[in-house]
């Protein structure tokens, strides 16, 4: 039974989706004016493996992230770079459709952008406005957020607390057009020369909050099971998409509220931040560190835990890896001399290892429980492939499990190949002077090929390699 920790509740649920076998998931999406950095990765990793524990339940996942592409971050770099915000926008779309896919992120159903669904964000703001939620001044919408009597429910946090830190952190300006310091914007007045649409209210753009509530409405419906995103996005984000959604809808929002951890960098575990130099993005890390390791690390991590990106970890992720990656390799190479004996026992331990896999992984997504299965699968068919003897069923029965459990993970397994015919001759030669005891040119060979990273390995079925 699949237990999740709601956010709102502040308990794991039992998941009870609106519709039997599907589930809609809306996770918020970047502010697309640089490379996504490591922070937004955790997120995308965290509920792309969520989204495939789903799928390999048999749920089908209607899977919503969107793309704000109008934002001061936008019009700001637009201003710097001398371009546009449609054009900044685009250009940081495509570097993230790159990256995600480096990571081995599954598409999302659908990408909406906030700029194509202008008319629907008018429209709700205008009902919003119309049922005394929202009011206008100089151009400018904001919603009544006390007039929403749950408000603050989402982030456990008063309203007279949210009162005091409004009035500490809103300008004098701001403050002064607010009938109540913590109302937010729905609809931003346009200055000169920035990007805008007309609206009731005259030219101006969205705020952030709004966005988010038109799309995720507009492809799962009034509710929907799912909403995903950063710890940091309960307050003010998702707080205040709660509260525009029901007051415009009159019906419950979300049913499960979900909210990864942090990312802290380095040793001493900072915060990422540019001013202490320690911002790296996910379009220079895959240019140094192999994608796999970097999604391995994140994925294997429980989503609601934090994680710490340093070297260390990522060593002790590309090890953990790589042994998965031996297993299967080593499995993969017994097909070849496999036969059809049957061992009933060892099967019934592997379906034991894969029913403890999902109640780890029923238990709000344990990743870290769940690989750990995954690693006792593998030492379990090293263990077997070790055998003189293996059945051809019994070894595909493992490989069939190990592939879709690390899939979850981000993991493709590939079996090894050599692609030089030089090196597959240096190999027969090899196997040639060993047969004739010449244990020198032997050696010679093995040390000539470990030059080249491919590491020999004799066995009783033969000489086998793998790339180091």
């Amino acid at each position: 039974m699949l237990r999740i920790y709601n956010t709102l509740t502040q308990e794991k649920d039992v998941f009870k989706p609106i519709k039997s076998r599907t589930v809609g998931m809306y996770v918020c999406g970047p502010t697309v004016y640089n490379y996504i950095h490591i922070g937004n990765a955790r997120s995308i990793v965290a509920f792309d493996t969520i989204r495939r524990y789903f799928e390999y339940c048999g749920y089908q996942v209607n899977y919503i992230s969107n793309f704000t592409d109008v934002d001061d971050k936008l019009i700001n770099e637009a201003k710097e770079e001398n371009s546009t915000v449609m054009d900044i926008a685009n250009k940081y779309i495509e570097a993230y459709k790159e990256d995600v896919a480096a990571l081995n992120v599954e598409p999302a159903t659908v990408n909406p952008r906030a700029t194509d669904n202008i008319d629907g964000i008018i429209q709700f703001v205008k009902e919003l406005v119309d049922d005394g939620y929202a009011y206008a001044v100089d151009g400018d919408v904001y919603y009544r957020a006390r007039k929403f009597n749950d408000y603050g429910h989402l982030s456990h946090q008063s309203v007279d607390d949210l009162e005091s830190g409004a009035s500490q952190h809103v300008s004098k300006e701001e403050l002064s057009k607010k009938e109540d310091p913590i109302d937010f914007v729905l609809w931003k007045a346009a200055k000169p020369g920035e990007i805008s649409w007309d609206s009731p209210w005259g030219k101006g753009r969205p705020g952030w909050h709004i966005e988010c509530s038109v799309m995720s409405t507009k492809y799962l419906g009034n509710t929907i099971d799912i909403h995903g995103g950063g710890e940091d996005l309960k307050f003010p984000h998702h707080e205040n998409e709660r509260a525009q959604s029901e007051a415009k809808t009159g019906e419950h929002f979300v049913n499960y509220w979900m909210h990864n951890g942090f990312v802290t960098v380095g040793d001493e575990n900072e915060k990422m931040s540019k001013s202490l130099g320690n911002f790296v993005t996910v379009h220079d890390i895959v240019k140094k560190v192999d994608p796999q390791v970097v999604r391995f690390l994140m994925s294997t991590t429980q989503y609601r835990r934090p994680i710490q990106y340093n070297e260390a970890n990522l060593q002790a992720a590309e090890n953990n890896l790589n042994k998965l990656r031996n297993a299967y390799n080593n499995l993969k190479y017994r097909l070849s001399d496999a036969t059809d004996i049957i061992d009933m026992k060892l099967e019934q331990e592997i379906r034991q290892i894969q029913a403890d896999f999902q109640d780890a992984m029923d238990d709000d997504f344990n990743a870290q429980n769940g690989i750990d299965c995954v690693y006792e699968l593998a030492k379990l068919g090293n263990m077997y492939a070790q055998r003189p003897e293996v059945g051809k069923d019994t070894v595909t029965l493992i490989i069939d499990k190990l592939e879709k459990m690390a899939s979850i993970f981000g993991v493709v397994f590939k079996e090894e190949t050599l692609d030089d015919d030089s090196v597959q001759t240096l190999i027969d030669e090899r196997n040639e002077a060993r047969k004739n005891k010449n244990f020198a040119r032997s050696d010679e060979i093995r040390d000539q090929l470990r030059d080249q990273g491919i590491i020999l390995e004799d066995t009783a079925q033969g000489t086998r390699f793998r790339r180091e």
